[in-house]
């Protein structure tokens, strides 16, 4: 299957999306002039282009496109064509109100906005298919033409009437039965056994608490009929093109999407990525979606967008103090990335997106963002050479699960408090703050190979899973897991005794008697100094466990918080940050996994792609990391011997 590796060639990609037909031609030309001085060698043109290309139902107008595409290639400009099917004009709306998502309240989500559209509309799907096999008929043989970028952030929904004759099928497709989907589902709990296929729907308003598996499985419905949108589009372009790599951009940890199955399905794996420049997590919220994504890809990754500067989704919307753009491309490099692209290139004058930046914003060329978009371009063409290709390992895994996620997020649960990306953040925080670098698995995948596998919270595991997780242990690995995991099968049906027996023999827990959820605020005092927040369990040990950590005071007093029990460890609640940044270390030093470079001073960031070894400083003020041994280093061109001194968001790429 081609590759990203077949349209860096060496090089970094660095451009992002190109929306020309908001402006008049003579722009065009002022914008290529820019992107040759920025360095720009990639551009995405026509994400959001359908009512452009088709006018009118059947209609084609490829003129503008075709112009385009020929003046990004003879000015050295590698294009990213994207199927415009995002968003479907108004026309098709207007004419086809079939192709409309409705919600859960049966309310219409109508034009003038974007994703707009079902699906599991065949008249959508019929529309998407005829455009796309148009589009890649005309420019599959364009020397411009370098990798395909299907649709855009998947993230629609759809309980209306085709969407729930698509859901049966599935439900059939899965269950085979009535009688297997009413033992799957519960349906004896409050008199919903289903007597015909006509009577199953999706989930919509009801009266009361839904039935949770029943929304489980609409989610796991919701993202297989989007990656069915997504595969029809892609499966036609590679007909066309089968040497050119296809793509979609997965939003950050998003809940819609299985992205793991997604990205099977991917040449490139890309994603949109959007710190909060004001947020003192930004650095490692960044870290976690890109450790994530290189894992997803297994290598090699698209960074498809980011900001230049400010967004305007949020309530306050902060622009980027000067260098942290730079810094945090960089960062995405370390960690795996060969093309750094944003949204967008030149800000928009008009509509919902004006007063989100640009790589030429509002100020144009003399604005203090585009001069910093020049040298980041600068700085880029000077480590392609050495950093393309590279791979980054790691010994830790963090175990992660959309369907885990999706049934733990259930209305009715023992704490409303306890948020999945929340607790999986804290547990990778941890990781981070520690200079350990960590991949993402599937609890389903391989783990052979990694020293430490955590396992911040899953709630939903299946047979396989816990197989897996016992094997690696028995295998000699060294397994930390957090708290309300192991409790459901792969039906959200409550394993007896509240966690699967086989964990509760792994940890030395003979019986889970209750679940003690904490309020907002509340602690759990702990033995060693350590201090609980969000959760607590009452545990009763079997006595094999070789090390226990006790609850202090409370209902609690004196039962573990947290066992060990020769290589395994369960941890029944969320220490406090710095608690668990050294408990995690503790077990990842037992583990003989090591940082990337011991003794940073605070707010330095240590990652190590291929050879060469980057520091990255999060802070504003200057600081001095001891680096021992001489090294060059490639951003500055200078030869470096025992310590490295990095500014204000500073970084050095050092190469031995």
């Amino acid at each position: 299957m081609p590759r990203l590796s077949d349209v860096t060639r060496g090089r970094l990609l660095y451009g992002g999306d190109y929306n020309p037909e908001q402006w008049p031609e003579e722009v065009w030309h002022e914008d290529v002039r820019l992107m040759k001085e920025a360095g720009v060698n990639s551009v995405t043109l026509g994400v959001f282009s359908w009512s452009k290309l088709e006018p009118r139902p059947g209609e084609r107008d490829f003129g503008w496109l075709d112009r385009l595409m020929d003046l990004m290639h003879d000015n050295g400009v590698g294009v990213v064509l994207a199927t415009p099917t995002a968003s479907p004009p108004p026309w098709m709306g207007h004419l086809h109100p079939d192709t409309l998502p409705r919600d859960a309240d049966g309310r219409t989500e109508w034009w003038g906005g974007r994703q707009h559209f079902s699906h599991s509309s065949a008249t959508y799907r019929r529309y998407a298919a005829a455009l796309t096999e148009d589009l890649a008929a005309r420019y599959a043989g364009h020397p411009a033409l370098t990798l395909w970028h299907i649709n855009n952030e998947y993230c629609t929904y759809d309980w209306g009437d085709e969407a729930a004759d698509r859901f049966r099928a599935w439900l059939r497709h899965r269950y085979g039965s009535l009688d297997d989907l009413n033992t799957a589902w519960g349906t004896a709990f409050w008199s919903q056994g289903y007597g015909d296929w006509a009577e199953v729907l999706p989930p919509r308003h009801a009266h009361y608490l839904k039935n949770p598996t029943q929304v489980l499985d609409f989610k796991r419905f919701t993202s297989d009929m989007l990656l069915e949108c997504y595969t029809a589009e892609r499966d036609i372009v590679r007909r066309h093109t089968p040497h050119l790599p296809v793509t979609t951009n997965f939003m950050p940890l998003w809940a819609g999407q299985d992205a793991w199955r997604w990205s099977e399905e991917e040449d490139v794996v890309s994603v949109d990525l959007y710190p909060d420049p004001r947020d003192p997590d930004g650095p490692q919220a960044g870290a976690l979606v890109q450790d994530m994504t290189r894992s997803q890809a297994r290598g090699p990754w698209m960074l498809m967008e980011q900001a230049a500067g400010p967004v305007n989704w949020r309530r306050v919307n902060h622009p980027k103090p000067r260098g942290l753009n730079r810094l945090w491309s960089l960062q995405a490099v370390a960690r795996g990335a060969d093309a750094v692209c944003y949204f967008q290139w030149r800000q928009s004058r008009q509509g919902a997106e004006k007063f989100h930046s640009g790589m030429v914003g509002h100020a144009g060329e003399r604005g203090r963002t585009y001069q910093e978009i020049k040298e980041l371009g600068a700085d880029l063409a000077r480590i392609a050479p050495h950093v393309a290709g590279g791979q980054v390992t790691a010994d830790v895994a963090v175990l992660h699960d959309w369907h885990s996620w999706w049934a733990g997020d259930q209305e009715a649960r023992p704490s409303r408090e306890v948020d999945y990306p929340e607790v999986l953040g804290a547990w990778h925080r941890a990781l981070w703050g520690a200079g350990l670098t960590t991949d993402f698995a599937h609890p389903g995948h391989d783990l052979t190979g990694y020293r430490l596998v955590v396992v911040p919270q899953l709630y939903l595991l299946t047979d396989r899973a816990v197989d897996n997780l016992l094997e690696y242990v028995r295998g000699g690995g060294t397994l930390v897991c957090g708290f309300l995991t192991g409790v459901a099968d792969q039906d959200d049906r409550v394993r007896p005794g509240g966690m699967d027996a086989r964990l509760r023999e792994l940890f030395g827990i003979r019986t889970l008697h209750e679940w003690w959820p904490l309020e907002p605020g509340e602690t759990a005092e702990c033995g060693g100094g350590l201090r609980g927040t969000l959760w607590s369990e009452e545990l009763e040990p079997d006595g094999t466990a070789d090390e226990t950590v006790p609850y202090r005071g409370g209902e609690l007093d004196g039962l573990p918080a947290v066992l060990r029990k020769g290589r395994a460890w369960y941890v029944s609640t969320l220490p406090e940050p710095e608690a668990l940044r050294a408990l995690l270390g503790r077990a990842a030093a037992g583990a003989g996994v090591r940082p990337a470079l011991d003794g940073l001073p605070d707010g330095v960031e240590a990652v190590r792609r291929g050879e060469l070894l980057f520091l990255l400083n999060h802070g504003r003020e200057p600081v001095t990391a001891e680096v021992p041994g001489t090294h060059h280093d490639l951003l500055t061109e200078t030869t470096v011997t025992d310590r490295v001194t990095l500014g204000r968001y500073g970084v050095a790429v050092l190469k031995p």
